[in-house]
């Protein structure tokens, strides 16, 4: 072979009678080199490098055991595969404690000493090709899906897909198929902001043949799963994507049977319009004339919108005549302190039938990351911000709670977000007088001016269901991946939020959003 595919080290006092086995491996392209006892093996890792090592647990003198622990100071991240004639469970799982990497029993036949070479040593090659054709044809099978109209389900198929593909790729950064991935996912953007664009008048209208909508996370995900001899838990991830959830879930899958359904979220995706939306069944317009104490005017401060959400819960399961006692808990968590507190008193909660609890550090991530330097370094792309949300989850006070639920038999938990966000690379110039609002992705003022290929325009915001704000106000929407500048400074504001995370507009990831459903494998 003209490649060298791997150096072995095989260790075993009878090798002479492994000389088959020795020669298939060399045949097949890898180098090998032999010892028949532990101390030779030892001096062998010393002195030379390998890639695996094959080590017999039955040796006269350092057996395979005390050689294996001595292999593992040397180099802890070589991998050893233990071959012996002993079957005893409490040897494997010495042999397993010990760190080792595969396990054998003899006699071992040919296909199993290259199947497990091939594990070691040509594995990630293998799925990287493999990964590159599977990824190759999918590329060309969401291509043909852009090319037909859609309806809401293929969308979020096709977002679960990319969504995947994403988590995949991340692990084969060697393909070099990342470019390719984020090409098709701004198409993929650029169709479904048209899809939007045609269909949103009509969902907000009508009940029949759309997506489930914020209005009705309650109605349709938490009222079914309300049980009076089970504790029912709504936790609301602020700004939380698709593929942030998919990280968080690889932690939970253990402990968790999971089902994910999917919702849309209306329009603006922010947090006043959207989560609002969640908690009081309304849209916007319907919350202001309904509850116009509950709605706060006309302030430009996300968080003071937000201020009544128990509030809201409680007057919509009124509305749909449930009488919860007790009555609903509702916590918001804001800081890491607090977050800790509630992990603690997590257990405590349970006596309640329905406790919602909002999660606003996945949203403090994206604003972060806008205005802080070090965090766009730390988070340059969409995989690293990904890579950012699992380290943040790993240490974070909801895996905590999550952990501590899952041992409770009596307890469902549904998990949810008010919105998404997406990396935002184009910005788009807009016109409007000095009241209009500040956001970068939606705007409401008066005359405000856009392109419409880059932008959606509610002139009459009532009939997009959001309040009016004025006579001669209008709403503008972002589409795909652009910003808003305004013409004053546009160059300094254009480069200050390019490549920020930013939430309001009409995209795949602030749209199309899970609804976890989670109940303990332990119960």
């Amino acid at each position: 072979m003209d490649q060298n595919k791997g150096n072995i080290l095989w260790v075993d006092d009878e090798i002479e009678l492994l000389r088959a086995h020795v020669m298939l491996l060399t045949g097949k392209g890898y180098t090998v080199v032999t010892a028949t006892n532990g101390d030779d093996a030892i001096e062998l890792v010393r002195s030379q490098n390998f890639d695996l090592v094959m080590l017999d647990e039955m040796m006269p003198g350092k057996g395979g055991l005390e050689t294996l622990a001595v292999i593992k100071e040397l180099s802890p991240s070589l991998p050893v595969v233990m071959i012996t004639k002993n079957e005893a469970e409490s040897l494997m799982e010495d042999a397993i404690g010990s760190k080792i990497s595969d396990y054998l029993t003899k006699p071992v036949n040919p296909s199993q000493i290259l199947l497990v070479c091939k594990k070691f040593l040509e594995g990630k090659k293998i799925q990287s090709e493999q990964v590159s054709r599977d990824y190759t044809q999918e590329f060309s099978a969401i291509s043909r899906m852009l090319l037909n109209p859609m309806d809401y389900t293929e969308w979020i198929d096709l977002y679960i897909k990319m969504a995947g593909w994403e988590m995949e790729l991340d692990k084969h950064p060697e393909l070099g198929l990342k470019r390719m991935l984020a090409d098709q996912r701004k198409e993929s953007n650029a169709e479904f902001s048209k899809y939007v664009e045609r269909n949103y008048q009509t969902w907000i209208n009508t009940k029949e043949n759309r997506p489930a909508l914020s209005t009705e996370i309650i109605e349709k995900f938490v009222i079914p799963n309300l049980d009076e001899k089970k504790s029912l838990f709504l936790f609301v991830i602020d700004c939380m994507r698709l593929d942030q959830w998919l990280v968080m879930e690889e932690y939970l899958r253990e402990v968790y049977s999971i089902e994910k359904q999917y919702y849309f979220s209306i329009l603006p995706t922010a947090t006043p319009y959207s989560r609002n939306a969640i908690f009081s069944g309304l849209f916007p317009l319907e919350l202001e004339q309904r509850y116009p104490d509950l709605w706060q005017g006309e302030d430009d401060d996300e968080s003071s919108h937000n201020k009544y959400e128990k509030e809201l819960l409680i007057k919509l399961l009124e509305r749909k005549k449930i009488n919860l006692k007790p009555e609903p808990k509702y916590v918001k968590i804001l800081d890491t302190e607090f977050g800790r507190q509630i992990q603690s008193n997590i257990l405590s909660y349970t006596q309640n039938r329905l406790t919602a609890i909002v999660v606003n550090f996945v949203d403090m991530l994206a604003h972060g990351r806008s205005d802080d330097p070090i965090l766009k370094e730390i988070a340059p792309d969409e995989s690293a911000y990904r890579s950012l949300t699992n380290s943040w989850f790993k240490h974070s006070s909801l895996l905590g709670m999550f952990q501590a639920l899952a041992e409770k038999k009596d307890v469902k938990i549904i998990v949810t977000t008010d919105h998404g966000s997406v990396r935002c690379l184009r910005g788009s110039k807009v016109i409007g007088d000095r009241e209009a609002s500040t956001n970068l992705r939606y705007k409401f003022g008066r005359n405000l001016k856009s392109d419409d290929k880059q932008s959606l325009f509610l002139k009459n915001p009532k009939d997009f269901k959001l309040p009016q704000r004025g006579v001669t106000t209008n709403y503008i929407v972002a589409k795909e991946d652009y910003y808003f500048v305004y013409p004053t400074d546009y160059h300094k504001y254009l480069n200050q939020y390019r490549d920020s995370f930013q939430h309001g507009g009409i995209s795949m990831e602030e749209i199309i959003l899970p609804v976890i459903t989670m109940e303990p494998k332990r119960g």
